[in-house]
């Protein structure tokens, strides 16, 4: 597979989930879309981290601007080409750092729930919460929305690390279909190998039943 290719599917990937992990910190910093829970503090204190905006939003997409991913396919030469994988080797590690942040605040979000009020004299169902309105739902549903759009980013951003680095060592030809031939020699090399190995070990184990009988 050609790494330009890879680059750009997983920088326009990254692109669209940055922009849902954006939305869904908006969302949760805006219960009933009233800023006035928010000024009054009762936001939770994963929602005001805004990892969703600052780690999973624009940080990602500051790292897949078209300098760095989407126009990775017009560097020519084989030492620019391998300059701007190790570019990618250390910007994907930084989105997965990013990304891996965003996951983590996200599932805490999740297990310590919402900020809200509720009737004291029953018990604390999610059918007694009262202000905000479906507070719950808005909780668990945001943050499991950010949380596995947080946990695509970082295997895209894992991924994307691995392909830059197979680009970095096999250099542009991987680009012009060369990497098959070389995995293709490697695996004849291996395939012969072992059939060597177990003629050997065939020849060996004839010679022991000759020499028994």
């Amino acid at each position: 597979m050609c790494v330009s290719r890879c680059l750009q599917c997983v920088g326009r990937s990254l692109a669209v989930l940055a922009l849902i992990c954006m939305l869904s910190n908006v969302l949760l910093l805006l219960p009933q879309l009233k800023i006035h829970f928010l000024l009054e503090g009762h936001v939770t204190r994963e929602a005001t981290w805004a990892t969703g905006l600052w780690a999973s939003g624009l940080m990602v997409c500051y790292m897949v601007t078209p300098r760095s991913i989407l126009f990775s396919s017009r560097t020519k030469g084989c030492c620019a080409f391998r300059t701007q994988m190790l570019r990618q080797v250390l910007s994907s590690s930084l989105c997965l750092l990013a990304a891996s942040i965003c996951c983590l605040v996200s599932v805490t979000g999740l297990v310590q729930g919402p900020l809200c009020l509720y009737n004291a004299t029953t018990d604390t169902s999610s059918s007694d919460f009262r202000n905000p309105h479906s507070v719950v739902e808005w909780n668990i549903v945001l943050f499991s929305v950010m949380g596995v759009a947080s946990l695509l980013q970082a295997i895209l951003c894992a991924s994307n690390v691995l392909n830059s680095l197979l680009g970095m060592i096999v250099g542009p030809g991987l680009c012009k279909n060369q990497v098959c031939k070389i995995v293709l020699f490697m695996c004849q090399d291996v395939f012969y190998f072992v059939l060597s190995g177990v003629d050997v070990n065939v020849c060996s184990f004839l010679k022991q039943e000759n020499t028994q009988y």
